[in-house]
């Protein structure tokens, strides 16, 4: 393979500002990791950079900020030793090439002053161990100690140093082994692979805030069941996500067999990732079967079930979100939906009725659009036939669904009457026969016994009014 020339990777302005600053202060420094990486791999301009000064990396920033037009406002963080500065479209980070150690309990280490060798041998893989001289006498030379070039050809993810210790020394290295593994469809290095299968216990010490980083990346990775795969894999999967491994398997009773749930989710991940960026739906499509597990019974007469498994789910969600601290907000009610009418439209497909529908968009509301691409992603049926028959229903209950809106709006339904004006036009107090009423004219709009319009759901008022004994005041 031809290598590119490695000073076109220095396009922007900001790097011959950092070579000048490097002069003036008498320092050394590079870009190091994801930015030098990426542009090797032609993934596109970067947004962050890194910067590694043989010295003090808060000390460069300060003075390219001195340098540059607009003097930037510097963020100095004194307790990393490292600064940043956002110019033009690019954020720069600045720190000062270290040493570090560790210790058995804990993923932060001891750090002290070091050369960019020592730098280079703290990154996590080879990779992200390339580096681009900013000095005026070696600029835009590659310095490549482990060889990450070789590896970014051959499309392998390797340590620098030996993969147990980077993997035990910091556990979140092989959540971001594996990260990569699947942004890159790259191969994890067999003893690399070996390695965290052992230490993957070790995964407990890591916060759930920075695990779940790590998670939504592989989420929103183009074929996420590559990670989800290696995290099972490896072990990881277990102490993560332990609602999913217990999906695994396929039990028999009776010559009567069920589908192995967790390979089924994981082709369902993958279908709805072909259709949408919303990492919360993607969530959705990973979550929408976790109640199968505590549900599954098997019968005689009917042989295995799941009943209820998408309302145990979405309780099931609420505690998975707490433990893994995600946000405990609309996010996760939005999960939560998605799994407890994950198989509403299923339902209906095959008998596909006006008041069906209505029932859907009425309890949907705005994410009816959202729960169908999940339902349409749950089609993992490997019978041709099967396949195109359950995509024609869905394509039947899309068109439903647009001609119902436009007919009956019970899409963000709001009631015709309000509360307000049954109390006044029978002048009641607050009582139970408002609710009755009100409940009345909701279902009748949504069986299609009236149009959800005032006047005519006003008369229904007036009727269902006098069956409860009521009479309109004068």
């Amino acid at each position: 393979m031809q290598r590119p020339n490695y000073k076109k990777a220095l396009y922007h302005p900001i790097f011959n500002i950092i070579r000048k600053a490097n002069k003036i202060l008498g320092l050394e420094s590079y870009v190091i990791g994801g930015f030098v990486r990426d542009f090797l791999l032609n993934r596109g301009n970067a947004k962050d950079i890194d910067v590694v000064a043989v010295g003090s990396g808060i000390e460069l920033a300060l003075k390219v900020s001195e340098l540059l037009p607009n003097k930037p406002k510097v963020q100095v963080f004194k307790t990393y030793g490292t600064a940043m500065l956002r110019y033009q479209d690019i954020e720069i980070e600045f720190v000062g090439a270290r040493k570090e150690s560790y210790t058995e309990d804990s993923r932060n280490p001891t750090v002290e002053n070091g050369t960019l060798q020592d730098d280079q041998n703290r990154r996590d893989f080879t990779i992200n161990a390339l580096a681009l001289s900013l000095n005026e006498n070696t600029y835009g030379d590659l310095l490549d100690p482990f060889g990450g070039i070789k590896d970014l050809d051959k499309k392998i993810i390797r340590t620098p140093l030996e993969p147990g210790i980077t993997y035990s020394d910091d556990p979140l290295r092989m959540m971001r082994a594996i990260r990569f593994a699947t942004q890159l469809n790259f191969k994890i290095e067999k003893e690399s692979l070996n390695a965290i299968k052992t230490h993957n216990k070790r995964i407990k010490i890591i916060t759930k805030e920075r695990i779940v980083v790590e998670l939504n990346k592989i989420l929103s990775s183009p074929v996420p069941s590559i990670g989800f795969l290696l995290l099972e894999k490896t072990g990881l999967l277990e102490y993560i996500l332990p609602e999913l491994t217990d999906l695994k398997g396929i039990d028999e009773v009776e010559g009567q067999r069920h589908k192995d749930n967790f390979y089924h989710t994981l082709e369902v991940v993958d279908n709805i990732a072909l259709n949408t960026d919303n990492v919360w739906l993607r969530w959705a499509a990973l979550l929408h079967d976790i109640g199968k597990a505590p549900t599954k019974r098997f019968s005689k007469k009917v042989g295995w079930t799941f009943h209820g498994h998408e309302f145990v789910g979405s309780k099931m969600v609420f505690k998975l979100f707490k433990r893994l601290k995600l946000p405990l907000n609309e996010k996760m009610k939005f999960v939560q939906k998605m799994v407890l009418m994950s198989s509403r439209p299923i339902i209906i497909a095959s008998a596909v009725t006006d008041s069906a529908v209505r029932r859907l968009v009425f309890d949907a509301g705005e994410t009816i659009d959202d729960l169908m691409t999940l339902c349409e992603a749950d089609i993992t049926t490997k019978n041709p036939k099967r396949f195109k028959k359950y995509h024609n229903n869905f394509k039947i209950v899309r068109q439903k669904i647009i001609d119902v809106e436009a007919r009956d709006h019970i899409r963000n339904f709001q009631p015709p009457v309000s509360g307000e004006e049954i109390i006044k036009t029978f002048n009641l107090k607050p009582s139970k026969e408002i609710g009755l009423i009100k409940e009345a004219i909701k279902e009748a709009i949504l069986e299609g016994e009236i149009e959800n319009e005032h006047s005519v759901a006003y008369e229904y008022m007036l009727k269902k009014g006098a069956e409860l004994g009521l009479k309109p005041v004068k």
